[in-house]
């Protein structure tokens, strides 16, 4: 996936965040098979749009792109999504999902 890349200056800590959220060196093993879990189980259409970019003490952290696709997730597709992801991990490692608009 190509990403476009902002011209011009911008927040250090978008930086770092963008640095964190794309580099699997900081995420422990654990928590990576955890993102990939949500992943799959939301399947292609939402790589896009909805992006799992933390776990931490049980709770997923998914960024979205807009309201719409929050309000999707937040009321009808998450838990569902999130039943997935546990299911092929074996256990229920993710109790709780938290989705928040990216920026």
């Amino acid at each position: 996936m190509e990403r476009a890349h902002p011209t011009g200056p911008r927040p250090i800590g978008d930086a770092i965040r963008q640095f964190f959220r794309e580099s699997p060196v900081y995420r422990p093993a654990a928590h990576e098979r955890v993102l990939d879990a949500w992943s799959e189980a939301a399947g292609p259409e939402w790589e896009r749009s909805a992006t799992p970019v933390a776990f931490r003490a049980g709770t997923l952290t998914v960024e979205v792109e807009s309201s719409v696709v929050l309000h999707e997730l937040r009321n009808f597709r998450g838990e569902s999504y999130r039943a997935r992801a546990n299911a092929s991990l074996g256990q229920d490692r993710i109790r709780k999902v938290v989705f928040k608009l990216r920026g």
